[in-house]
């Protein structure tokens, strides 16, 4: 068993996916947590991007999340790919929309305005209607068996739990499959576990961060308490 480190940060979803396939496959593993605003050195000339995840294997250095996530399916048990070649291509597939409804909650918490900030919700709101309308009857994206593609939405659904405590976006309304979907990864232990138990204070201080819209409703909802 090579030694495994995962390079993290707190809030990033992306190393939450990675974590997520490490815990489901029950492995030994370090996470080391660093500061993005504040690069040491050493990661700086780990990682190409200057983004994490990183996952150190011994002395060897992979990142990007899909990549990594891959690499401890493809060596390590048990598997979470399916084992037919067109449904793994599907999932990963699937696994890139996950990305880009991270992109899109993004945009949606880096939204000025009210104007701009409902266009975003419009846009979530139709991504949520695209996978409410691949679903399987569950629990999971494809069934009776978790895999890589709920590891990549709990983290996108993670988002909406902190959300919920100051706004109603109201994007799981009307898509069941969808909001069961969100519960069930929200009970799984692995995605509970992929964030520090201070996450949800952790991510509503960076959203009041940014300036935008959504940060105007937290900060409203909590003067108002």
């Amino acid at each position: 068993m090579p030694r495994l480190e995962l390079v993290s940060h707190a809030l990033c979803p992306y190393v939450q996916r990675a974590v997520i396939a490490l815990t489901e496959k029950g492995v030994p593993f370090t996470r080391t947590v660093v500061d993005l605003d504040n690069k040491p050195a050493w990661f700086s000339a780990l990682s190409p991007l200057g983004k994490v995840p990183l996952l150190r294997v011994d002395d060897a250095v992979l990142f990007e999340s899909a990549v990594i996530c891959d690499y401890l399916d493809e060596t390590l048990e048990p598997r979470l790919h399916p084992a037919d070649p067109l449904e793994r291509a599907r999932h990963r597939a699937w696994i890139e929309f996950a990305s880009t409804v991270l992109n899109d909650i993004w945009r949606l918490y880096t939204a000025a305005d009210e104007a701009g900030f409902d266009a975003r919700r419009t846009d979530l709101a139709t991504r949520f209607d695209q996978i409410e309308a691949v679903l399987s009857e569950g629990p999971w994206f494809g069934g009776e068996r978790f895999s890589l593609v709920d590891a990549a939405f709990g983290p996108v659904f993670r988002y909406f739990d902190v959300f919920d405590s100051f706004v109603d976006l109201r994007l799981f309304d009307g898509r069941p499959k969808t909001k069961a979907w969100r519960q069930a990864l929200a009970a799984r232990p692995s995605v509970q576990g992929a964030v520090a138990p201070d996450y949800p204070e952790r991510l509503r201080a960076f959203v009041v961060r940014q300036g935008g819209y959504l940060g105007q409703l937290a900060l409203q909802v909590e003067q108002a308490a």
